[in-house]
């Protein structure tokens, strides 16, 4: 009978502790969310916003893990999880992979301002870029005291190097590694169910359902004004890249150009379609252009566009929203 009983009561144990690993939502909304997701405040303000304005969509609970808050509501009969990532690759990465953790998430819409890299584009224009890319995965090194303007570089990255010119054969869009002063441009190497081992990877490749997505919807939108000045230019497509610096400086932009034909900057992007990437969860990325990075003479100026490009990114978001909803 002890035996029996002891039986009985890991058994009731086992079942209890399995319970409580499945969360309410998962249980709520089996089909999953549209993760709607922005970096910081005045990014957020300007989707609740316009989401205050919608009368088929609303925030219908509020809920704080670990310090996160999500808001999850409704947009048309899609759920939506709206959260804030927290700036910078590190919180977007962990903030990311812990919703993926906690919610049953079918797609990842990332809206948030950036700074030009390209300067034909000016504050208030959004950038749904095709592929994202870390601009600051680095080798930093010594000057060569034999070889004046030459530097010391490990051996794993002159191999590195040499296997340049057949990847950019075979692929236009690895970037044109060159460096800058000390500064030798890499890779992230990356693992994933599927691989055998990690491998370096040059760019992380937003969903082709999402970018077809998003070009319908902005070739549907009405004309967006910039704080009354002008029309904001919307479009689709090329390369954004992400680092753990703000951007600031105009020969390293000039540089980053060069190097990645890069049209925006930012520090969360990349990290997102990574995290995606490893768990094979569509995603796309709306950057609204704040100001042309190191571009400015004196003090950046970027705050003084971020509540107003935040809501035209905002604009554009939703009516990707509208688009998925027909699908």
């Amino acid at each position: 009978m002890k035996s029996l009983a002891r039986w009985f009561l890991l058994t009731v144990v086992i079942i209890t502790t399995t319970g409580c690993q499945t969360t309410p939502e998962q249980a709520a909304d089996p089909t999953g969310y549209t993760a709607v997701m922005v970096a910081y405040a005045p990014e957020l303000e300007g989707i609740l916003s316009t989401l205050e304005s919608l009368p088929h969509a609303g925030i219908d609970r509020i809920e704080t893990i670990k310090g996160v808050t999500y808001r999850i509501g409704h947009f048309h009969d899609q759920p939506i999880l709206i959260f804030a990532t927290g700036m910078s690759i590190a919180n977007a990465a962990m903030t990311t992979q812990m919703a993926l953790d906690y919610f049953p998430i079918n797609e990842v819409v990332y809206m948030g301002i950036a700074g030009a890299v390209n300067p034909q584009w000016q504050p208030g224009d959004v950038i749904v870029p095709e592929r994202w890319y870390y601009h600051d995965e680095s080798v930093y090194s010594n000057p060569d005291p034999a070889e004046p303007g030459s530097y010391l570089i490990p051996d794993y990255y002159r191999r590195f190097l040499a296997e340049q010119p057949a990847r950019r054969a075979a692929d236009p869009n690895v970037p044109n590694y060159q460096p800058i002063g000390f500064i030798h441009p890499d890779e992230v190497v990356v693992i994933k169910d599927g691989l055998d081992k990690p491998q370096d990877t040059p760019y992380f490749s937003a969903s082709p359902r999402l970018l077809k997505a998003a070009q319908q919807a902005i070739a549907s939108m009405p004309t967006q004004r910039v704080l009354d000045e002008r029309d904001a230019v919307l479009s689709v497509g090329g390369n954004g890249v992400t680092g753990s610096v703000f951007l600031d400086n105009r020969e390293y932009r000039k540089w980053v150009r060069d190097v990645f034909n890069a049209e925006v900057t930012e520090m969360e992007s990349a990290a997102v379609g990574q995290v995606c990437y490893a768990n094979e969860v569509d995603w796309m990325i709306i950057r609204a252009i704040s100001d042309l990075a190191g571009g400015q003479e004196g003090v950046n100026v970027e705050h003084i566009y971020d509540s107003e490009v935040s809501r035209i990114g905002a604009e554009v978001l939703f009516a990707v929203l509208e688009e998925l909803s027909h699908d």
